[in-house]
């Protein structure tokens, strides 16, 4: 006589929940729109690049865990691999969507007053052209040294600056047009200390006045 088969046994109410599993990837998009079933709250991946911009802004991408990540953005470590692949991928995504520079104004917008270098730079310096929250500029100087693609998005914003800076000094003195080596150098060195301010001030709050460096500039240009 065989042994009757026990019946089989219900499954545990105390097993975890299913990890969260994202929508198809629709073509040369993200997997996942905004917010989720119409509630408001961002998807996965929005929640892991807001977790990933707060915590690479405090301590730092190097002192950041993906396992940090996941859990800052509630989500299972899984799906940030799935998302992105290695956590240089966070800080990359993060550069190319949360950062952006502003193309140069055409000749006409840009603000300029004829003879008044100083105030032209002053004012340019108040138009500091890097669209991005506070914790992605922390970001991006702080981890200038990390990856090609913060240095270059610095390197970007670096030429911008002084691409406006020398067209603004071209208005404001039309007569030092010729002598294009003198402008390029003090769009150079007017840019150098606009970054060095965004540095200093993310990094450590303290500033560096560009009013007081744009009327050194304007002084040495002067005597052109």
């Amino acid at each position: 006589m065989t042994a009757a088969t026990p019946p089989r046994r219900p499954a545990d109410a105390t097993t975890a929940p299913p990890a969260e599993v994202p929508s198809p990837a629709p073509p040369g998009g993200p997997a996942a729109g905004p917010t989720v079933g119409g509630t408001g709250r961002p998807d996965a991946r929005t929640r892991i690049l807001d977790a990933a911009e707060a915590l690479f802004a405090e301590g730092g991408y190097e002192g950041t865990s993906t396992a940090r990540i996941a859990r800052s953005a509630q989500v299972p470590k899984g799906l940030v691999f799935h998302y992105f692949p290695q956590k240089m991928d966070v800080l990359v995504t993060l550069v190319a969507e949360r950062t952006e520079i502003e193309p140069a104004p055409a000749p006409g917008v840009l603000e300029a007053v004829p003879g008044d270098p100083a105030g032209t730079l002053a004012r340019l310096a108040r138009g500091f052209p890097l669209r991005a929250s506070p914790a992605m500029r922390r970001i991006l100087f702080r981890e200038a040294d990390t990856h090609t693609t913060v240095r270059e998005r610095l390197r970007l914003l670096n030429g911008e600056v002084v691409r406006r800076a020398r067209l603004a000094l071209e208005m404001a003195l039309p007569g030092t047009r010729g002598d294009q080596a003198r402008l390029e150098v003090a769009a150079a060195t007017f840019a150098a200390v606009l970054l060095y301010q965004e540095h200093l001030a993310q990094l450590s709050g303290h500033h560096v006045d560009p009013e007081a460096v744009a009327e050194l500039i304007a002084r040495a240009l002067g005597g052109a």
